[in-house]
């Protein structure tokens, strides 16, 4: 069985995608505790529901745990993960990471490509190439492949597929979507790599059940995504949450967007690094080298830390002001460090929250990359679902 199929994806109404978005992040459901969910009335819920039961996305038995004192078991809806499955990639600066996912995006395989190359030439062909492998793995389930997610860090515009400047990749203007596209015949989403873990992490992960909340990433850069309302926001130009590029000193480091004192300038992985260097005098060239510097009790590199440290609690501060989030998620390969800048977090978000925001959830989760690629795959179960939850 060949993994792409012409077969289409289910053409939805607002209300069935809600229930299958509701069911994907909290199921099993009865259907009524369903509707109390959604809003919808028991008869909105029936007509949402029976398309999606004959396509095989969804099905309903009976809960034997949870039988009433008299009458017949009460009755769950679930999607059927099985049903398909969905391709996720993330692209870092050194490597591309690629997962096979089902419906419910559990990842089921997992492949890891370094990068010798950046240039799209050579970017491209290892995208698809990862994918036909992906494709061939997914025959072996019996299931068929109906998209694809790819998550890059910078300005992308997911309407277009567009990938319109990727500072780590040095991107401008690539339509990765439609390169790709028509190599591989699937539909194909892409999308900024924050903002996609951010819609794995609200149907899947920390967030699920808030209506309101932020991740924070830190690492490479700093990232943010957010949630409002229970929709992702991207903005009128695709580039909200860009709490990396806050300057919060006019005289500090220049960054790479052309300001000074950007938290992405005095916190990011290669920030760090150069601020170490400059301290020591050392040519520190990895983090590991500049953690076993600071863990040995070297105080210079302990208050590079510091500073980091403080300058993502005034962000994420900032961050709780405008926005009012129930909850805060921290994550990033940049948690390895946390152990050294977590005072300076707490206490410059204590310091900068405003009255009852400083009650926030704060806290930590680590995520490797290939729960970067889940989210990228989330971003394909959107798209096939037509549960496109983004808010300008």
């Amino acid at each position: 069985m060949r993994s792409t199929s012409s077969e289409a994806a289910p053409s939805l109404t607002p209300a069935a995608s809600l229930v299958f978005t509701t069911l994907l992040s909290h199921g099993p459901l009865t259907r009524a505790e369903t509707g109390r969910r959604t809003g919808l009335s028991p008869a909105a819920i029936t007509k949402a529901v029976r398309p999606l039961m004959e396509l095989g996305y969804l099905a309903e038995g009976a809960d034997d745990e949870a039988r009433p004192t008299v009458g017949r078991p009460a009755s769950l809806v679930w999607v059927e993960a099985g049903r398909a499955l969905f391709i996720g990639i993330k692209v870092t600066g050194d490597e591309i990471i690629a997962v096979l996912a089902d419906l419910c995006c559990r990842i089921r395989v997992a492949r890891h490509v370094r990068l010798t190359d950046r240039e799209p030439e050579a970017v491209v062909p290892a995208i698809t190439a990862l994918v036909r492998e992906l494709l061939t793995e997914a025959d072996g389930f019996g299931v068929r492949v109906r998209g694809v997610g790819i998550a890059i860090s910078g300005d992308v515009d997911r309407a277009h597929g567009v990938v319109r400047y990727s500072p780590f990749l040095e991107w401008r203007d690539v339509p990765l979507a439609e390169v790709v596209g028509a190599a591989i015949g699937l539909p194909v989403t892409v999308d900024n790599d924050v903002r996609a873990l951010t819609v794995a992490e609200h149907w899947f992960g920390a967030g699920v059940g808030l209506s309101n909340f932020a991740l924070v990433t830190v690492g490479a850069g700093i990232g943010c995504g957010m949630v409002v309302h229970g929709r992702v926001v991207s903005g009128a130009h695709g580039v909200a949450g860009e709490i990396g590029h806050l300057s919060l000193d006019p005289l500090g480091p220049l960054c790479h967007c052309g300001n000074r004192g950007c938290v992405e300038a005095i916190a990011a992985n290669p920030a760090i690094l150069r601020a170490v260097r400059e301290a020591t005098g050392k040519d520190v060239t990895s983090v590991t080298e500049a953690l076993d510097l600071a863990h040995s009790g070297d105080a210079r590199v302990g208050e590079v830390y510091a500073r980091a440290g403080e300058a993502i609690g005034k962000a994420i501060g900032s961050l709780v002001n405008i926005l009012g989030p129930e909850r805060v998620i921290i994550s990033g390969e940049g948690l390895a460090a946390y152990d050294l800048f977590a005072d300076g977090i707490r206490d410059a978000f204590a310091a900068s929250a405003f009255g009852t925001a400083a009650q926030c959830d704060v806290m930590t989760r680590p995520l490797p990359f290939e729960e970067w690629a889940r989210g990228a795959a989330a971003t394909a179960i959107q798209s096939f679902i037509g549960s496109e939850t983004y808010e300008e």
